[in-house]
């Protein structure tokens, strides 16, 4: 079995970051590559955010990862992961701006909202709503999730027909299913609190 489907395997079981955590600090390899994978676009996302390149913004992701690791037996409330993330997220984007800035004066503009070390409350926002809606694609069934993939995160869209060959579905059926998945996406980011 791959490490990917592994973490396939522990992701869909694991019922909480509670149980991953849990998971992670007793040793499990699947678990630590679940929660890698659960939480990867959240971190990668945010030095995006701030205007830092690919580069650097994996720099960044790397010594967000290290940290994890050395600090997850830590943590005390595994529900406050994804806050935690973003915080420390942050921080480490604040450090990698005061390097740049030491070296060069061409570090982007929108890096100056990063001198306070904090995400600012709009920011922290959104980086939320699109961990939310991470979240909800992840607790669907697997059909879903890759057209839903398929359908809204690939440029150019894929023609129906491709997709239904792709996942060995009635060209005709595409759109009611997508409704259907769409539906209940909305219904998970209701309980979330989001609309």
């Amino acid at each position: 079995m791959s490490a990917a489907t592994a973490a396939a395997k522990v992701n869909a079981s694991a019922k909480s970051d509670v149980e991953l955590v849990k998971r992670c600090v007793g040793g499990d390899e699947a678990a630590w590559s679940a929660l890698i994978d659960k939480y990867k676009n959240l971190i990668f996302s945010i030095p995006i955010k701030y205007g830092f390149s690919r580069d650097d913004a994996g720099d960044i992701f790397q010594m967000v990862c290290a940290d994890l690791v050395t600090e997850l037996p830590n943590v005390r409330k595994a529900g406050a992961l994804p806050k935690w993330l973003m915080q420390v997220t942050s921080h480490k984007c604040f450090q990698r701006m005061r390097e740049l800035k030491r070296y060069t004066d061409d570090a982007p503009d929108e890096m100056v909202v990063v001198a306070t070390g904090e995400l600012p409350e709009k920011l922290l926002q959104e980086i939320e709503q699109e961990q939310a809606v991470r979240d909800a694609l992840g607790a669907m069934a697997a059909r879903c999730r890759e057209l839903i993939r398929m359908l809204f995160y690939e440029t150019p869209c894929r023609p129906y027909a491709e997709i239904a060959r792709q996942l060995g579905l009635a060209t005709g059926s595409i759109g009611f299913i997508r409704g259907r998945c769409l539906e209940k996406m909305r219904r998970h980011l209701s309980e979330a609190g989001l609309r």
